[in-house]
C-alpha cells in the first residue's frame, strides 16, 4: 500500500472540494479555484471533511498513480488556502530586473533586454533590482514560470553569476591558475 496515497487529506474550513465524472476535481478556497482532471482509475471520495484516494488493484501503474493523485489533490488544497511562492536571485555585475505592469524586463549581459509576459494566474513582483518573487495558487505553474525565468541565464560555477533560486546552492569550481 502506498504510504503517501493512503493518507487522508484534511479539508480546512472555507475550502470546498467537488469530484465530478471522469475524476474532475474542483477545489474552491479563499485564494481562488483550481480544476484538474486526475486519473480515472483512482477512486476519490470526500467524507466528513477528508478526501481519501483508493486504488482498484496492485498493478505497478496503479501503485504509482495512487501517491501521485493524493499529492496533486493536497497541492490544490494548499494552493487555494496559502498559495505557493518561489524566490529567485539575480547575481552578477550589471544584471538586474524591472517590472512594468505585467511585463518583466531582465538585463542579463546580453546585447538586448529579455522581456517576459506574466502568465495567467501568476503574480510576479520585484524586491529591489535583484530579487524576483513568483507567486500563485497553482504549484505547477509557479514552478514552471520560475524555471523559465531561471533558464534565461543559469548560474555558472566559477563566479556564480546568473539567476538562481534563493535556497539553491551552486557548486563552485576553482578557476585557472597562472604559471610559475
Amino acid at each position: 500500500m502506498s504510504r503517501i496515497g493512503r493518507m487522508p487529506i484534511d479539508i480546512p474550513s472555507g475550502v470546498d472540494v467537488k469530484i465530478e465524472g471522469n475524476n474532475k476535481v474542483t477545489v474552491k478556497g479563499p485564494k481562488g479555484t483550481l480544476v484538474k482532471e486526475l486519473p480515472e482509475e483512482m477512486e476519490i471520495k470526500v467524507e466528513n471533511n477528508q478526501v481519501t484516494v483508493a486504488r482498484p488493484n496492485d498493478l505497478k501503474r496503479m501503485k504509482s498513480l495512487h501517491g501521485l493523485t493524493r499529492t496533486l489533490i493536497n497541492n490544490m488544497v494548499i494552493g487555494v488556502t496559502e498559495g505557493y511562492k518561489k524566490v529567485l536571485e539575480i547575481n552578477g555585475v550589471g544584471y538586474r530586473g524591472q517590472k512594468q505592469g505585467k511585463k518583466l524586463t531582465l538585463s542579463l549581459g546580453y546585447s538586448h533586454p529579455v522581456e517576459m509576459e506574466d502568465p495567467e494566474g501568476i503574480d510576479v513582483t520585484m524586491d529591489g533590482q535583484n530579487l524576483i518573487i513568483v507567486s500563485g495558487i497553482d504549484k505547477e505553474k509557479v514552478g514552471q514560470y520560475a524555471a523559465e525565468i531561471r533558464d534565461k541565464r543559469r548560474p555558472e560555477p566559477y563566479k556564480g553569476k546568473g539567476i538562481k533560486y534563493q535556497d539553491e546552492v551552486i557548486r563552485r569550481k576553482v578557476g585557472k591558475t597562472g604559471k610559475k
